[in-house]
């Protein structure tokens, strides 16, 4: 009898998920909770507060899925991989103790740190302590970077050269008025230089790592990488300079130690580790780590995946990674169409046209972030509302099929950025 999947989430990452997911000749039915407008054309969308773990448990149990795939970090910070084992289901995801990788930037960078990981200088503070936080500021040069100590949906980093602007923006995580109570604890790091890149490895918590092919994201909204930092406005893989040796690095000198280090404390790690990298003159060095696949990153990576999915999840969540993971040759690359707003306040219920039209161009899968269907009309409902993916023989063929599908996409305030991979195109842009 074919599997039952059931995947958490609402975005661009669990379409992707979904798709993919949909594709493994084990799996028959993939539900998705409570998914968008497009995981619907894939999967079947069941209502459901993802952030209730008895909500979650029990509808595994109405289901009878045979595996559970947390997309998003906080149903995994909120412990739910926990509840699901406890009562007898498969799931694919970290438990709450590993997930404060990504839940407490402050929990992660003493990880590394007793494991030796290269990563960024850094001290924490906590709501009371600006005066000591500004003092420490002031020991920096180069640049600052703030982030939230908890989770901000991506964006609770701000990056500057600028002193006063670091110092208003540890005022505002302080106080909370920036972020509540993730930003009540900070971490200031110094600023690193040189290209970032994420590399998402595969991991079973039994010793078992695999690394999937790296891809690299574009944060800011506009063109340049000017303006304000987003949850992703773009990605391409694979990334022309990262090679084998670049990985066989990272894995050794990186992953490898953090897994390690976690497992003889007594948090092994299981699931998608997400290795946010910087290409410094030093050799590489560990930005940050999540406990998920990035979006838009995942809309890259897994339609390069040749192999299957489901098998690889479910021998992770059962604790021996043996199948190989492989990909195609192929490039991919996605641009992100957001809402007039984003990244600040988005409009949201704008009718979004010329779909079918876009998805006709060769090579082009849409995946949908921000939508839901309005008596039969699709329209937006978040700040990143499409991901427009495409692959092609070259990252210079792979971004001609995605604008050229993105031209037929419209709706009122519809923005995007216009050079993504532009690290790796050949073509001027």
């Amino acid at each position: 009898m074919a599997d039952r999947v059931l995947v958490l989430g609402t975005g661009a990452r669990e379409h992707a998920l979904s798709w993919k997911l949909a594709q493994s000749t084990r799996v028959g039915e993939v539900f998705c909770a409570p998914g968008n407008a497009g995981t619907a054309t894939v999967a079947t969308n069941v209502a459901c507060d993802i952030h209730d773990n008895a909500a979650v448990v029990a509808l595994a149990d109405e289901l009878e899925v045979d595996l559970v795939v947390v997309g998003p970090d906080q149903p995994a910070v909120n412990g739910v991989v926990d509840a699901l084992e406890a009562a007898g289901h498969l799931a694919f995801g970290p438990s709450a103790a590993a997930a404060q990788l990504e839940g407490s930037k402050i929990w992660m960078k003493a990880v590394v740190t007793r494991a030796g990981v290269p990563t960024a200088r850094y001290a924490e503070f906590a709501a009371g302590q600006e005066a000591e936080a500004f003092a420490y500021l002031d020991t920096m040069s180069g640049g600052y970077v703030i982030k939230t100590d908890g989770l901000a949906a991506g964006k609770g980093v701000i990056v500057t050269e600028s002193l006063a602007k670091a110092q208003q923006a540890v005022r505002d995580y302080l106080s909370g008025a920036a972020f509540g109570a993730a930003g009540e604890r900070l971490v200031i790091e110094e600023m690193m230089t040189g290209p970032e890149v994420s590399l998402f490895v595969l991991c079973d918590g039994n010793g078992g790592a695999i690394p999937l092919t790296p891809a690299q994201d574009h944060k800011r909204v506009g063109e340049g990488d000017t303006g304000p930092n987003t949850g992703g406005m773009g990605a391409y893989s694979p990334v022309p300079f990262v090679d084998d040796a670049l990985v066989d690095e990272v894995m050794a000198k990186i992953v490898r130690p953090t897994l390690d280090t976690l497992a003889a404390e007594g948090t092994p790690f299981r699931g998608i580790l997400f290795t946010g990298l910087m290409l410094t003159t030093e050799g590489p060095k560990l930005v940050e780590y999540n406990v998920r696949f990035g979006d838009p990153e995942c809309q890259v990576v897994l339609p390069r995946m040749t192999s299957d999915l489901y098998v690889h999840y479910r021998e992770a969540a059962e604790g021996c990674l043996a199948s190989e993971v492989t990909f195609a040759d192929d490039a991919a690359v996605t641009a992100c169409l957001a809402s007039a707003g984003y990244p600040g306040t988005p409009s949201t219920g704008d009718a979004i046209v010329g779909l079918d039209a876009a998805a006709a161009v060769p090579g082009v899968t849409i995946f949908h972030a921000g939508t839901k269907n309005d008596d039969g009309t699709l329209v937006t409902a978040g700040g990143r509302v499409l991901s427009v993916t495409a692959v092609g023989p070259t990252i210079d063929v792979a971004c001609a099929r995605a604008y050229e599908a993105i031209g037929h996409i419209s709706w009122p305030g519809l923005h995007y950025r216009r050079d993504i991979a532009y690290q790796a195109r050949e073509e001027s842009l």
